[in-house]
């Protein structure tokens, strides 16, 4: 309990640190990077469910991330609707692609089921193309606030808002560690068959850890298209988040709720840096040069290595 209290007091910190520096910092540019960074603590937090506690790696996170923000997107375009109901439709999407990915693919293992996460992302990327309500191959712009009563700016106000699902985000992978569902994850990861003989449900344990990533990342994504004004899909389906995704929990280590946390915030801030000082087009090299360095040197991550 007291752990969960200091984690609490920690969440309250992160956010209130996220509003006086919306409130009161200049550079916008730095938000754009926040923003960034927030958005792969999601993303890597909700990848290390399915593929760090479950040892399913899964290569769809850009097809989930779309879903989300083209779920935000068809849904500002129909009603207009305020900012809290377009993320929770974001998180409905993704949890219903998750859901269906479970149910389709989960049954597969290794690089099999991978590949399979990547031909969904590809079929998904090509219905987007040929959906015109939502732009299509030619991308949507889109009419929102551009200040806020508060944070003076409708940008400012969304990395809040990121930095509160960045905290809730990670409070659900650290209830997952320590339950039975996280549990049998694990035990789903060291040996399915294994598992399964001990009488674990290991299909219905998937699943669920696929729906739940899903929602996650689709949470994630939602705010996307309102962040940019714009939504195309290469920005929705970008080759970053999927290899990003798998990257950071690998970097900070798997085997632990603050490892995805770790390589995020360390991987984010080191493309926003090299986009400052070199190039945007580099982002996919470094991080794969990162990958490489660390599955060499240290296979279990930053943790790993400092409890070696």
């Amino acid at each position: 309990m007291r752990s969960w209290v200091r984690f609490a007091a920690g969440g309250l910190v992160v956010l209130l640190l996220a509003a006086l520096a919306a409130r009161w910092l200049a550079n916008d540019y730095l938000f754009f990077a926040a923003f960034v960074v927030l958005q792969f603590v999601v993303l890597a937090t909700a990848w290390n469910i399915l593929g760090g506690y479950g040892g399913y790696v899964n290569f769809g996170t850009g097809a989930f991330v779309a879903t989300g923000a083209y779920a935000a997107v068809a849904l500002q375009k129909l009603a207009d609707l305020p900012l809290p109901l377009l993320v929770l439709a974001g998180t409905a999407a993704g949890a219903v692609l998750g859901s269906a990915l479970g149910l389709l693919t989960l049954r597969l293992r290794g690089i099999y089921f991978a590949i399979a996460t990547l031909a969904i992302t590809i079929i998904l990327e090509t219905v987007v193309l040929n959906w015109d309500y939502v732009g299509g191959a030619r991308g949507i712009t889109l009419d929102r606030p551009h200040e806020d009563p508060f944070f003076g700016t409708y940008n400012r106000m969304l990395v809040v808002l990121m930095a509160g699902m960045a905290v809730v985000a990670v409070g659900i992978a650290r209830w997952v560690g320590v339950s039975a569902f996280g549990r049998a994850l694990s035990a789903i990861r060291d040996s399915e068959d294994a598992a399964e003989a001990c009488g674990v449900p290991t299909l219905r344990r998937k699943v669920q850890a696929a729906t739940l990533s899903g929602a996650m990342m689709g949470a994630a994504g939602a705010p996307l298209p309102l962040y940019l004004s714009f939504v195309d899909h290469t920005a929705a389906f970008g080759l970053n988040y999927a290899v990003s995704a798998m990257a950071m929990p690998m970097i900070g280590g798997t085997g632990h709720w603050i490892g995805p946390v770790i390589g995020a915030v360390l991987l984010g801030t080191a493309q926003q840096a090299v986009t400052v000082t070199i190039s945007s087009e580099v982002n996919v090299l470094i991080t794969g040069l990162l990958l490489i360095g660390f599955v060499v040197a240290a296979p279990r991550g930053i943790l790993g290595w400092l409890g070696r």
